[in-house]
């Protein structure tokens, strides 16, 4: 069992809100990537020990875990009634995307660490 540490340093929550692309639609918690970045000054120490709490507790918001998915036509389909003539976009809430990057480093690092990986 990996001894992993659920005390999120502000700095790397930082790092990834400054790694969202700008141009992205809008999540369903209604919070643009752009007005992130500019809150992220002012928010980013609040989310690091909120989500340090979820880790520790094992919680998982409700709202962390909710998406929007929306159904594009391809273009130059010669028969929209099959369902390879549609791409499906899934628009996840960008907190939730911070944390799972948080997440998945300290995995990628814990393998690295313990040589899991080929």
């Amino acid at each position: 069992m990996l001894n992993i540490s659920p005390t999120i340093l502000t700095e790397k929550i930082s790092k990834f809100i400054k790694s969202l692309l700008n141009r992205k639609a809008l999540k369903p918690n209604g919070i643009l990537n752009k007005v992130l970045k500019v809150a992220a000054l002012v928010i980013v120490k609040d989310l690091a020990k909120t989500a340090s709490h979820c880790f520790a507790s094992r919680i998982i918001l409700k709202s962390l875990k909710e998406s929007i998915t929306v159904v594009l036509c391809k273009e130059k389909k010669k028969d929209y009634s099959l369902l390879g003539s549609y791409r499906l976009i899934a628009l996840k809430n960008t907190l939730a995307k911070v944390l799972k990057k948080h997440i998945a480093n300290i995995i990628s690092k814990a393998a690295e660490e313990h040589r899991l990986l080929p």
